[in-house]
């Protein structure tokens, strides 16, 4: 059976994502907002919604960065809002180093933008059921943030 090189190349590329899925059987949530022009405007909330069943379990949080060459800062600072099922809010302020002090870029990836993921918490007991929403807000005191392309959350369990 002859397969042409284009049918090739998707099959392998199926099979990556589907063995990259199922090793990550940890995942509870994870999104990502993808940025309009890598630009995070101060008045733009970014919200993820997901939800908690499982009360006994332990879980780390992190937030995701793509940033671009042309981020003007060495760190990024956020206001995380954790809206709790019952109503109630906890929020925090976030730093996120992304350069390191000679300015070389601390993600991974190939070419100029890169990706970081940061511990937010650890060990993260749920105290209620059901739907949480975590907003989150730029904090570096300009209003137009240029070169942050995406911002993520994701939630696994330890």
């Amino acid at each position: 059976m002859i397969v042409n090189p284009e049918k090739k190349t998707l099959l392998l590329l199926l099979l990556l994502i589907a063995g990259t899925v199922s090793c990550d059987s940890n995942r509870v949530f994870e999104e990502h907002v993808s940025l309009e022009k890598g630009i995070w405007n101060v008045k733009n909330e970014l919200q993820f919604k997901t939800v908690i069943s499982d009360l006994v379990a332990r879980y780390n949080v992190y937030l995701n960065v793509r940033n671009g060459p042309e981020y003007p800062y060495s760190n990024l600072f956020l206001f995380m809002n954790t809206v709790f099922p019952d109503g109630h809010v906890a929020r925090d302020t976030v730093e996120l180093t992304l350069a390191d002090f000679d300015g070389r870029w601390l993600g991974s990836g190939m070419g100029s933008v890169k990706f970081s993921r940061f511990l937010f918490q650890k060990g993260v007991q749920f105290s209620q059921k059901g739907n949480y929403q975590f907003i989150m807000e730029q904090a570096m005191r300009v209003n137009d943030l240029n070169g942050i392309h995406d911002i993520g959350l994701r939630i696994e369990k330890q």
